[in-house]
């Protein structure tokens, strides 16, 4: 029986309290909310977690059923529909505006290297930005077997090593459009003869509030540094990065500011200069909690640099963003299932649960800069009675854990499960980082990883078993 034709028997019958539950529920877990990036997630009559695309759904609690737990689900239809989004903002914004620059994406490789991640991207118009002589590698292998547009940039970030050097001189050869971006002046010998466009960093001076800590930022060089440096052959763009997951979107405006009164002096000596790269740092709502709007960082920053630009009688620039955690983030969750509880002594919560995965492994972030996620059942959502409860990994460290801003999480009680039923969970928004940072403490297996794309399910990444893991370790 299909969701709609089953709601109308339950009307028929005048079982309205089960529908009912479902809405409540559903607000209560802040499902189907664009400004919560969960719109695509629901309940269903069987208080059961689904996802929607389009006219396909997926049951999760069916999924964790038949593939087992732990088990990460990555959705590229997201990330596609995202990053249409963001160019239709800032397209229509810049046309309203009068701008005269020209927007770009560039997915930043660190983000989440997997190609299940990255090809939507490139297939729907984003350009690459890369750290490192590896990730270039991978970008070398796209453009041998000939995956991606011969009119793809990639940007090339973070401390030049030889064979980081060379491979850009090899692909920059082969016409493949390479900017090297100068984190100090060292780096410029390397590029003296270089016959492509060339980037510059700056290390800004402005502080913002996010999960970076600026104290002792070593990338990059200072405004008067690079005005120093005077003419720069092939010099087209000025890039900067201020932070990761920025609270304020008025620091964003605020950074661009002084991003471009340096960019003002650096064109005066560099006509060529052309292009601002404002790097990433957009954040997205993992606590579900009001925050700053697209459209309204959109609005102001295309005011702001037209406003200036035309005071200065200067060509608008080109736009460059670099927001991967915005658009990735959300296109991945992970489940878990509770395998135990542990009675709390004393403590804002009553139980520990124990997930069958771990957070320092498989989630670092939680470990690593206290990230706090949403997590909602993905069965027995309608569930009135609940517990507060913290959780904790499998691995024997004591931090391994999560207990939330609040202090706990709510979460449905394990003693009202049916005989041979178990209570899984789904933590939102894991796609950005938390595969590049995860390890095996504790020897522990990565989830199994499956990709859910036009209502086929597949496997990407077999569940691993203690031989696999050993040899990892050469055993």
């Amino acid at each position: 029986m299909s969701p709609a034709i089953r709601k109308i028997f339950l009307r028929i019958r005048g079982d309205d309290t089960i529908i009912i539950r479902m809405r409540t529920q559903k607000k209560f877990w802040k499902l189907g909310r664009k400004e919560c990036n969960t719109e695509v997630f629901d309940v269903n009559t069987d208080a059961e977690l689904i996802i929607r695309e389009g006219n396909y759904q997926y049951n999760v609690h069916d999924l964790v059923r038949k593939f087992g737990s732990s088990l990460e689900i990555f959705l590229p239809f997201v990330v596609e529909e995202r990053l249409n989004r963001l160019f239709t903002i800032f397209d229509r914004n810049m046309k309203q505006a009068g701008y005269r620059g020209k927007f770009f994406y560039h997915y930043p490789m660190k983000v989440n290297q997997n190609r299940e991640a990255v090809l939507p991207l490139v297939s729907e118009g984003a350009h690459l930005e890369v750290g490192s002589h590896n990730e270039l590698t991978l970008v070398r292998k796209l453009w041998e077997s000939d995956s991606v547009n011969t009119k793809i940039r990639i940007l090339c970030n973070g401390p030049k090593t030889k064979a980081y050097v060379d491979l850009i001189h090899h692909l920059a050869e082969r016409s493949v459009r390479v900017v090297p971006i100068i984190e100090d002046a060292s780096e410029l010998d390397e590029f003296k003869e270089f016959k492509g466009d060339i980037g510059v960093r700056i290390n800004l001076q402005t502080k913002v509030r996010s999960h970076w800590d600026k104290k002792a930022d070593r990338f990059g060089l200072l405004a008067d540094e690079i005005v120093e440096l005077g003419k720069i052959r092939n010099l087209k763009l000025l890039h900067y990065h201020i932070g990761s997951q920025i609270e304020r979107g008025t620091d964003i405006i605020a950074a661009m500011k002084e991003a471009l009164h340096v960019y003002k002096k650096i064109r005066e000596i560099n006509p060529s200069l052309d292009t601002l790269d404002i790097g990433g740092g957009f954040a997205i709502p993992y606590e579900k909690k009001p925050m700053y709007s697209l459209e309204t960082v959109s609005k102001a920053m295309i005011a702001t640099l037209k406003k200036l630009a035309d005071v200065w009688e200067m060509p608008h620039p080109n736009i460059v963003v670099e927001w991967g955690r915005h658009v990735i983030a959300p296109a991945q969750l992970t489940i878990f299932k509770i395998v135990s509880a542990k009675a709390v002594p004393k403590g804002l919560a009553k139980f520990w649960y124990i997930i069958d995965g771990s957070f320092m492994n498989d989630l670092l972030d939680t470990w690593a800069i206290h990230q706090k996620w949403h997590i909602v059942p993905v069965n027995r959502i309608n569930d009135k009675k609940k517990h507060r409860v913290w959780l904790a990994g499998l691995s024997c460290d004591s931090d391994d854990k999560y207990t939330a801003r609040d202090g706990y999480v709510s979460l449905p009680r394990l003693e009202d499960l049916n005989p041979g039923e178990d209570l899984y969970i789904a933590i939102f928004d894991t796609g950005a980082y938390q595969d590049a940072f995860a390890s095996h403490h504790c020897l522990l297996s990565s989830p199994l990883k499956l990709v859910l794309q036009n209502g086929i399910v597949t496997v990407a990444r077999k569940r691993e078993t203690a031989e696999d893991i050993g040899k990892q370790f050469g055993w």
